[in-house]
């Protein structure tokens, strides 16, 4: 409050310099035109605007400042801070604000009212201060613990997608080969394909070569058997034919006659033996 008093003072006084110092410099003839107080008038209007501006502003940024400075040491110790902008607005407690100014910085030998008079807050002890310190120790030792927590996790979290990463190369380097292999095994499929076809074409061409030759032989043999028969017929009839002329030649007339008689000598001669031969 003295602060922003003493502030208010120097503002003051520099608007009723401005006036003065429009005084001595302008004000120096007995009569002036409408246009030269207009004149008069806007140069001092200009002057004063700037410094009440600059004032308003500096006074703003302080209270900034001062509220920060308070914030600060709410953060640090951990607390929670509620405003209500509509309070600064309130005439009742702005004209409270008034009269504590001129208690405490007038000479007047007033009282203030009961109602100004507030209870001060008491100091925080020293125990409750430790515990306040031991709970934001506690706080800080835990906050450390899940940093390092999650700096570890982070660290787990990089080498999974190293791994990761290793693996989808991986696959792929693998995809590509077994792509390749899948490619060359078609290749060899097709062509073991195309050399069965063709043997089997060669087969059942063999195959139609051999029945072919198969029905040749076997009319062939046919053939042959009927001609075997036919000249075995005829050889038949040759052997016939070639007795029945041998038969009717003088040689084998005489032959015959010739053995007929040897065989008749040759039982005479076994009569004979046989009367000189003992019994048994």
């Amino acid at each position: 409050m003295r602060f922003a008093r003493f502030k208010r003072g120097l503002c003051l006084k520099t608007v009723d310099s401005c006036f003065q110092d429009l005084k001595d410099s302008r004000l120096v003839e007995e009569t002036f035109t409408v246009d030269e107080v207009a004149d008069m008038l806007d140069g001092l209007q200009t002057i004063v605007h700037s410094e009440v501006e600059s004032e308003l502003i500096n006074t703003t940024y302080t209270n900034v400042l001062l509220l920060r400075q308070l914030f600060s040491q709410a953060e640090k110790w951990y607390l929670k801070l509620q405003t209500d902008i509509s309070e600064l607005e309130n005439r009742e407690l702005l004209e409270q604000v008034a009269e504590f100014e001129k208690s405490e910085f007038t000479s007047s030998n007033k009282k203030p009212s009961a109602e100004l008079i507030k209870p001060k807050l008491a100091p925080i002890n020293e125990g409750g201060s430790e515990l306040l310190n031991k709970t934001v120790a506690c706080l800080q030792e835990e906050n450390e613990k899940l940093k390092s927590r999650l700096k570890t996790i982070e660290t787990q979290a990089t080498a999974a997608l190293d791994e990761k990463s290793k693996l989808e190369k991986s696959l792929k380097d693998l995809q590509m080969i077994q792509g390749d292999q899948k490619t060359d095994v078609n290749k060899d499929i097709v062509e073991l394909e195309n050399k069965v076809a063709a043997l089997k074409c060669q087969f059942e061409k063999t195959l139609n070569d051999s029945t072919a030759n198969q029905k040749f032989l076997e009319e062939n043999l046919v053939t042959t058997k009927h001609d075997l028969l036919k000249v075995q017929d005829q050889l038949s009839t040759a052997e016939k034919e070639l007795e029945k002329k041998f038969q009717q030649t003088a040689a084998y007339r005489n032959m015959k006659e010739i053995l007929t008689k040897k065989n008749e000598q040759i039982k005479d001669l076994r009569r004979r033996l046989s009367k000189y031969e003992p019994e048994d």
